[in-house]
Protein backbone atom coordinates (compact mmCIF):
# COMPACT_ATOMS: atom_id res chain seq x y z
CA UNK A 1 0.00 0.00 0.00
CA UNK A 2 2.73 2.37 0.71
CA UNK A 3 4.29 2.06 -2.68
CA UNK A 4 1.58 2.37 -4.26
CA UNK A 5 0.81 5.61 -2.25
CA UNK A 6 4.78 6.51 -2.91
CA UNK A 7 3.97 6.06 -7.06
CA UNK A 8 0.87 8.51 -6.98
CA UNK A 9 2.59 11.16 -4.74
CA UNK A 10 5.47 10.87 -7.60
CA UNK A 11 3.35 10.82 -10.67
CA UNK A 12 1.20 13.65 -8.74
CA UNK A 13 4.21 15.94 -8.75
CA UNK A 14 5.40 15.14 -12.24
CA UNK A 15 2.34 16.30 -13.48
CA UNK A 16 2.00 18.93 -10.96
CA UNK A 17 5.59 20.56 -12.47
CA UNK A 18 4.56 19.74 -16.08
CA UNK A 19 1.38 21.41 -15.34
CA UNK A 20 3.73 25.25 -13.71
CA UNK A 21 6.51 24.44 -16.74
CA UNK A 22 3.67 25.01 -19.23
CA UNK A 23 2.52 28.27 -17.44
CA UNK A 24 5.67 29.86 -16.98
CA UNK A 25 6.65 29.06 -20.75
CA UNK A 26 3.47 30.01 -22.28
CA UNK A 27 2.37 32.79 -20.36
CA UNK A 28 2.77 36.02 -19.94
CA UNK A 29 3.14 38.27 -16.36
CA UNK A 30 0.07 39.79 -16.80
CA UNK A 31 -2.27 36.46 -17.25
CA UNK A 32 0.59 34.80 -13.99
CA UNK A 33 -0.76 37.63 -12.27
CA UNK A 34 -4.33 37.05 -12.66
CA UNK A 35 -3.78 33.69 -12.64
CA UNK A 36 -2.41 33.89 -8.89
CA UNK A 37 -4.81 36.41 -7.86
CA UNK A 38 -7.75 34.03 -9.02
CA UNK A 39 -6.25 31.05 -6.88
CA UNK A 40 -5.84 33.71 -3.84
CA UNK A 41 -9.57 34.96 -4.74
CA UNK A 42 -10.37 30.59 -4.52
CA UNK A 43 -9.14 30.09 -1.41
CA UNK A 44 -10.71 33.07 0.30
CA UNK A 45 -13.72 32.47 -0.88
CA UNK A 46 -13.15 29.08 0.46
CA UNK A 47 -11.94 29.32 3.64
CA UNK A 48 -14.31 32.13 4.58
CA UNK A 49 -17.53 31.39 2.66
CA UNK A 50 -17.60 27.71 2.35
CA UNK A 51 -15.39 26.73 5.27
CA UNK A 52 -17.36 29.07 7.48
CA UNK A 53 -20.79 28.48 6.04
CA UNK A 54 -19.68 24.40 7.03
CA UNK A 55 -18.27 25.18 10.47
CA UNK A 56 -21.43 27.46 11.32
CA UNK A 57 -24.15 25.26 10.21
CA UNK A 58 -22.74 22.19 11.53
CA UNK A 59 -22.34 23.94 14.99
CA UNK A 60 -25.97 25.29 14.75
CA UNK A 61 -27.02 21.20 13.66
CA UNK A 62 -25.30 19.60 16.39
CA UNK A 63 -28.02 21.87 18.68
CA UNK A 64 -30.74 20.91 16.19
CA UNK A 65 -30.71 17.38 15.16
CA UNK A 66 -30.79 14.10 16.42
CA UNK A 67 -26.45 12.64 16.73
CA UNK A 68 -26.92 10.36 14.06
CA UNK A 69 -27.97 13.19 11.45
CA UNK A 70 -24.91 15.05 12.28
CA UNK A 71 -22.08 13.12 9.70
CA UNK A 72 -24.58 12.99 7.29
CA UNK A 73 -25.77 16.59 7.59
CA UNK A 74 -22.24 17.77 7.64
CA UNK A 75 -20.97 15.80 4.43
CA UNK A 76 -24.01 17.11 2.67
CA UNK A 77 -23.49 20.55 3.30
CA UNK A 78 -19.64 20.11 2.20
CA UNK A 79 -21.00 18.68 -1.12
CA UNK A 80 -23.81 21.30 -1.84
CA UNK A 81 -21.44 24.28 -0.39
CA UNK A 82 -18.72 23.33 -2.93
CA UNK A 83 -20.85 22.76 -5.95
CA UNK A 84 -22.63 25.92 -5.80
CA UNK A 85 -19.51 28.01 -5.35
CA UNK A 86 -18.23 26.22 -8.33
CA UNK A 87 -22.06 27.00 -9.61
CA UNK A 88 -21.97 30.48 -9.47
CA UNK A 89 -20.46 31.43 -12.75
CA UNK A 90 -22.92 29.94 -14.98
CA UNK A 91 -26.00 30.35 -12.66
CA UNK A 92 -25.16 33.82 -12.97
CA UNK A 93 -24.61 33.47 -16.24
CA UNK A 94 -21.54 35.50 -16.58
CA UNK A 95 -19.98 35.33 -20.03
CA UNK A 96 -23.23 35.26 -21.51
CA UNK A 97 -23.11 37.18 -24.80
CA UNK A 98 -26.42 38.38 -27.34
CA UNK A 99 -24.32 37.36 -30.60
CA UNK A 100 -23.62 33.56 -29.28
CA UNK A 101 -26.65 32.01 -27.84
CA UNK A 102 -24.96 28.51 -27.36
CA UNK A 103 -23.12 29.84 -24.78
CA UNK A 104 -24.75 29.00 -21.26
CA UNK A 105 -27.52 27.27 -23.16
CA UNK A 106 -28.26 24.74 -20.74
CA UNK A 107 -30.87 24.80 -18.09
CA UNK A 108 -27.96 25.80 -15.00
CA UNK A 109 -30.70 26.68 -12.22
CA UNK A 110 -32.93 23.77 -12.97
CA UNK A 111 -30.06 21.48 -13.01
CA UNK A 112 -28.91 22.96 -9.62
CA UNK A 113 -31.96 22.60 -8.13
CA UNK A 114 -31.83 18.89 -8.68
CA UNK A 115 -29.01 18.42 -7.30
CA UNK A 116 -30.24 20.11 -4.29
CA UNK A 117 -32.95 17.70 -4.09
CA UNK A 118 -30.59 14.63 -4.42
CA UNK A 119 -28.45 15.98 -1.99
CA UNK A 120 -31.45 16.18 0.68
CA UNK A 121 -32.79 13.15 -0.39
CA UNK A 122 -29.21 11.63 0.21
CA UNK A 123 -29.60 12.92 3.90
CA UNK A 124 -32.42 11.79 4.44
CA UNK A 125 -31.61 8.30 3.59
CA UNK A 126 -28.22 8.10 5.47
CA UNK A 127 -29.74 10.14 8.68
CA UNK A 128 -32.54 7.66 9.01
CA UNK A 129 -30.54 4.25 8.25
CA UNK A 130 -27.79 5.63 10.95
CA UNK A 131 -31.34 6.28 13.07
CA UNK A 132 -32.37 3.03 12.51
CA UNK A 133 -28.86 1.58 13.57
CA UNK A 134 -28.61 3.47 16.56
CA UNK A 135 -31.83 1.91 17.98
CA UNK A 136 -31.19 -1.80 16.53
Amino acid sequence: MSAVRWVLGCLGVLVGAYGAWLALTRQDLVQLAEVALWLAAAVAVHDVLVAGTVVGATLVGRRALPRPWHAPATLGLVVWGSVSVMAVPVLGRFGARTDNPTLLDRPYLATWLALTLLTLAAIGVAGLVRSRRTEA
